[in-house]
């Protein structure tokens, strides 16, 4: 690149920089708030809560990336018409290339990134966190029950112990089980342990009260009573692999014995696709943004914000291509259409950035439609207004 398009290119990259990392950090917090249960249900470590949340990052960022690509160029092009760099460039003959390779460049670079990351270190951070979050709940009584504290292990079962010893022993326990609908279950005892497969809570001076719905209730004394986790614990220590903590070589050539594969092989069908166009959002993003602000213009005109329509048609871009994906994933579409959507669009875009490269049309066709369509309103409301001074 030339001496202009660098600086073009720096500018770009940094309102990118400034655009995605308070975005990403904005969502990234909201979505680490929704785990603070890892902390506060499960008694863990703030060092298990932050590994949980690095986990999650590689999953915001190809979501975050070509908003902030269309920010970053939008905001950029737009300033340089503000101070009249654009139409100095126009003035000195520089081809338009100048204009567009910088941020198409950046797409490119965002593009490979984000393929990297969706298919590679997503899975992987997908995968860690299914494991943490795993093994943090499989461990069902002896380290995430508080003391003096009610606590939800499954729909139906409440465990609160008065005090946890040294070891893997309860003291003063109390179990409410109602996970029979036809009777309810309470076991009282002075001790307990956990088994060190944490499969069985063993009791011991204690009592049963079964309560059936007539009401009748039955009270049992014991020395020492069993109480099974073992299915309780293995289905809560087990992580289950979606669709989504795939990586591409599985998606490519699923395992026709995986479980989760047999249940739901649309959903391994769908996020095939969504993985093979999603990347090439951030180059999608910067077109739409040459698009709108490619061009020099009077500050006279009356037009829309650049950046309101630039995200604008990137949200209800990103909405058509979720929805696409969606009917794959239902089994109601083919996937087909969302590459058709995809190259259409991108067509269309680049059709329009050519016309106002060539002077066919001074403006963009888009912003060309949006400003007219501003104009027309305008010749409609200006009488209107008019007699309303009048009277």
């Amino acid at each position: 690149m030339n001496l202009l398009e660098t600086y073009i290119f720096g500018r770009i990259f940094r309102m990118f920089v400034a655009s995605l990392v308070p975005v990403l950090a904005i969502i990234w917090i909201t979505q680490v708030l929704g785990r603070i249960n890892l902390v506060t249900d499960s008694g863990q470590s703030i060092g298990s809560f932050a590994l949980l949340a690095t986990y999650m990052l590689p999953m915001l960022i190809p979501v975050v990336m070509p908003f902030a690509v269309a920010i970053g160029v939008t905001q950029t092009m737009q300033t340089m018409n503000t101070d009249s760099e654009l139409a100095v460039v126009d003035a000195a003959g520089a081809s338009r290339s100048t204009l567009y390779k910088p941020p198409l460049v950046l797409a490119v670079i965002l593009c490979a990134v984000s393929f990297s990351v969706d298919n590679f270190l997503e899975p992987v951070s997908r995968h860690g966190m299914r494991q943490t979050i795993a093994a943090t709940y499989a461990d069902l009584l002896s380290s995430v029950i508080e003391e003096k504290t009610f606590r939800k292990i499954d729909d139906g079962l409440y465990v609160q112990i008065s005090e946890r010893v040294q070891g893997r022993v309860l003291r003063g326990l109390f179990v409410a089980d109602s996970r029979d609908p036809n009777f309810d279950m309470v076991y009282y005892a002075r001790e307990g342990a956990v088994d060190e497969k944490g499969g069985t809570l063993v009791m011991k001076d204690g009592e049963i009260h079964r309560k059936r719905k007539d009401g009748e209730v039955s009270v049992i004394h014991f020395d020492s009573y069993s109480f099974d986790l073992s299915d309780l614990s293995a289905a809560r220590g087990q992580a289950t692999l979606k669709a989504t903590d795939r990586d591409i070589f599985f998606l490519l050539d699923p395992d026709p014995n995986d479980e989760y594969y047999k249940e739901r092989p649309n959903d391994f069908r769908a996020e095939l696709h969504r993985r093979l166009t999603d990347w090439f959002f951030p180059v999608t993003f910067a077109l739409i943004s040459l698009m709108m602000t490619g061009a020099a213009h009077s500050h006279r005109e009356q037009r829309l914000n650049p950046l309101i329509g630039s995200l604008f048609i990137a949200f209800v871009y990103r909405w058509i291509a979720f929805y696409l994906a969606n009917r794959v994933e239902n089994g109601v579409g083919e996937p087909w259409p969302l590459y058709a959507f995809l190259i259409a669009t991108n067509a269309l875009m680049i059709v329009a950035i050519w016309r106002s490269a060539t002077h066919l049309g001074r403006r963009s066709l888009v912003p060309g439609l949006v400003d007219r369509s501003l104009a027309l309103y305008g010749r409609i409301a200006a009488p209107r207004g008019g007699k309303e001074g009048a009277r």
